[in-house]
């Protein structure tokens, strides 16, 4: 934990590079980048503590990388409307290394899919994020595979990569947004 605790303490939140970089610091704002500025956004946040993830955070689905032009405009306009079905997700740290969450649908009223968080490294580089792990035994075969992880790029503004694993290799789906 102490090469986590060096890397934490060595990426203390700077929201001030992320406005230099042109970074829209909202949750909305984050609909309007491709892929190759939220993977840089991505690089650039910190790892939060996960005491510090908590409650009921706001959801956006951002950016498919393997979809072209004309799907992935459709599906993020869909994904920034009030009807589009997933709302966020609710986060509970148990302890300063461990803690658990489930995924909010459906105007918030349905919790679905439990996860469980710690800090481990990222599966975009050299660097820590807060893991999601779904490989749980309550979840259904089709949730386990998923591992989504994040880091904030602002106070209480986090960007998310969901992967998704298949026929053992790890495959990067989608970025995701959150904030408190």
């Amino acid at each position: 934990m102490s090469a986590t605790t060096t890397h934490h303490e060595s990426t203390t939140p700077d929201a001030s590079r992320a406005e230099r970089a042109g970074a829209p610091l909202t949750l909305d704002g984050l609909l309007d980048l491709d892929c190759d500025a939220l993977q840089k956004l991505y690089e650039g946040a910190r790892v939060p503590r996960l005491t510090d993830v908590r409650g009921d955070l706001r959801g956006r689905m951002l950016a498919w990388p393997a979809l072209k032009p004309p799907v992935s405009r459709a599906i993020r306009a869909f994904a920034g409307s009030r009807v589009f079905p997933w709302r966020g997700k609710s986060f509970s740290p148990k302890s300063e290394d461990r803690g658990e969450g489930m995924n909010r649908v459906v105007r918030d009223r349905i919790r679905l899919y439990r996860f469980e968080t710690f800090v481990d490294r990222s599966r975009a580089g050299d660097f820590d994020c807060v893991q999601l792990d779904y490989d749980l035994p309550e979840n259904p075969f089709f949730i386990r595979p998923i591992k989504d992880e994040i880091r904030e790029i602002a106070p209480k503004l986090y960007l998310g990569q969901a992967y998704l694993r298949l026929k053992e290799k790890t495959h990067l789906v989608l970025y995701f947004g959150l904030a408190g």
